[in-house]
Formats: structure tokens, sequence, C-alpha cells
């Protein structure tokens, strides 16, 4: 990917943390500036999140290879589209080619992001108004990917995005994981019969260790059937814990390369916790 030459700030009074020839007017949009160009303490702390995230975009995209079509991007559970726009901003806006495709299913967040990427003329920003699963049939959308990217897509919102960019053959997914409360759900349900059938359940006897114990054990699995499906899998923290408890960082690269050993372990794992109604509802491997 070609970089963008630094522009000089639209204003020199801004906070420090915004980046040279960045959209003034996209922050004061995202009501991440306040119209006189400040930032509160809530909208920095969601500024670093942001941009953090995307010093590990900007690496995958250099990696990609020049193509007519330029790059293509789906960001899945989009909401208000904080990351797209600003990677669009940043990243796409100066290309010739390359698209943004912000899949969100609240209509009205939908409409707004329609309308402001036409102010700001990104005419390469697209939003549909789709659920993942109508999006890995969409018409509207390419046969392939080269970025996935979900960021605090709460619950099985991550796996939806995962299933839609192993169908569009996604070079890349970059992932940042929320709530995850179903695999929590089915330790609860079967609790009594694995605190009879080992001591390890007492890792997730109590609730608030359910939850945390069923967060881990979902982030696992992912990075598994990741790995499972021919993916190299890096995980890391997004930011410092002071500012997000959801924190981690999934980084997935495609090389065609899948590991017999990472199914396995996937499966022993579903089948030690007793989740094996999830596996393929949420971890369909191939034969």
């Amino acid at each position: 990917m070609k970089k963008r030459k630094a522009a000089a700030p639209e204003n020199a009074s801004l906070a420090p943390e915004i980046r040279p020839g960045q959209s003034i007017e996209l922050l004061k949009e995202l009501h991440i500036l306040t119209r006189d160009g400040k930032l509160n303490q809530d909208s920095r702390r969601k500024l670093k999140q942001v941009y953090h995230l995307l010093q590990f975009i900007e690496k995958l995209l250099d990696e990609l290879p020049p193509s007519p079509q330029g790059i293509t991007l789906a960001d899945h559970g989009a909401g208000k589209s904080y990351l797209g726009f600003i990677i669009y901003d940043l990243c796409f806006k100066a290309l010739a080619a390359g698209h943004i495709y912000g899949i969100e299913t609240r209509a009205e967040l939908v409409q707004k992001s329609r309308e402001l990427a036409g102010r700001l003329g990104f005419e390469r920003m697209r939003f549909l108004n789709l659920s993942v699963a109508q999006a890995a049939q969409s018409h509207e959308l390419p046969e392939r990917f080269d970025v996935v990217t979900a960021l605090h897509a709460c619950d099985t919102a991550t796996d939806d995005a995962i299933a839609f960019g192993l169908q569009k053959r996604a070079r890349f997914m970059v992932l940042v994981p929320c709530c995850q409360a179903e695999v929590a759900r089915t330790l609860n349900a079967g609790k009594a019969l694995s605190l009879n059938r080992t001591p390890l359940a007492e890792l997730w006897r109590h609730p608030l260790h359910t939850r945390e114990m069923g967060s881990q054990i979902t982030n696992v699995l992912r990075c598994l059937y990741l790995e499972a499906s021919g993916y190299q899998v890096t995980v890391t923290e997004l930011v410092g814990w002071e500012h997000s408890m959801k924190n981690e960082l999934i980084i997935a690269r495609y090389t065609g390369q899948k590991k017999r050993s990472a199914a396995e372990r996937l499966q022993a794992i579903v089948e030690q916790f007793g989740i094996q109604e999830l596996m393929q509802a949420r971890f369909p491997l191939a034969p």
C-alpha cells in the first residue's frame, strides 16, 4: 500500500493525539472532538484504542500486493463506523482504488454513516444494513476480501465475522472480541454434572468465574479454529487494561496451512468442557 504523505494539521491548536492530515470535520462528526476541537477523557480513550488498532492494520495493508481494484476491507458490527471512517481517512482516501464496507444490523446507524460519508466525499465507503449471514450471501459485496475487522463485536458476532472471513477467503482478520456469553451459558447449564465429574469445574463454579472462564475458552477455541482453517494467529492486547477491559486482539494471517493438531485440540477442549453442542454451530471443521 502506498503511504500517504503527511499534511499539516488543519488547526495547530488541536489535541496532540490527532494525526497530521486527519480530517477534523470527521472527528467532530463522530463526536470524538468537540466543536472547538477539544478531546474529553472518554473520547481520548476511544481514539487511543482506534489508533492502536490502526497501527496493526496499516502494517497488514502494506503487505498486500498492488491490484487494479485496490484493497477491500469489511468492518463487521460497524456500529457508528468509527474504525471504518478513520481507516478510510488515514489509509484509503489518498489511494486511487480500494473500498471499505461497513456491515451493521441497525438501519439508523447505517443511514447516518451513509450520510456522513456523502458529506465528507468518502466515495469508496459503502454501508450495508445486513446481518453477517446475509452479508455472506449478498451480491453487493465482493467475492473475496483482503481484510475483515470486528471491533468489540458482542458475543457471537465475532464468530459470525470469522465465518464471513473464511467464506470470503480473507487474507487477514483483525478481531477484538467483546462480551462472550454463549460458552459461559453452556458451562453454567452443565455445572452440576461437571462438578461431579472433575475438580477442574471449580474454575467456573462461581458466576463471575463462569463468565471469565467462558470468555477465555471462547477466544482459545476461536484461535484454534482459525489455525485449523489455514491461518497463522497472533494474540496480544489492544491497549493497556486501564483503557478497556475488552482488550484481547486476535490477528489472523492466511497461510493455507491447515493445522491438524489445532483441529484435534479444538475437539478435545470442546469435549473436556462438555460444550459439544456449540461445535457445529460455531466451529464447523471441514472433514
